[in-house]
């Protein structure tokens, strides 16, 4: 019970916080984007431990900010 209350908790807070995106280029909302979807991959992976997180949170953003950069 606790445990979906705090994933509740964690995507209404990340709901809220990509509200704010409305100046970011496509670029920056992408890793933005990559990052939170990352983080909660990352957790459920590896069980809910930090380090899971942070790692899927900086292999989400690094993937989400490459997918977007500008043709060359």
């Amino acid at each position: 019970m606790m445990k979906s209350i705090t994933y509740s908790a964690v995507l209404a807070l990340a709901a809220a916080g990509l509200m704010g995106c409305s100046g970011m280029t496509t670029q920056e909302r992408n890793t933005a984007i990559g990052a939170g979807v990352g983080g909660v991959a990352g957790s459920a992976l590896t069980g809910g431990s930090a380090l899971g997180t942070v790692g899927g949170a900086a292999v989400g953003g690094v993937i989400g900010h490459e997918v977007s950069k500008p043709a060359r």
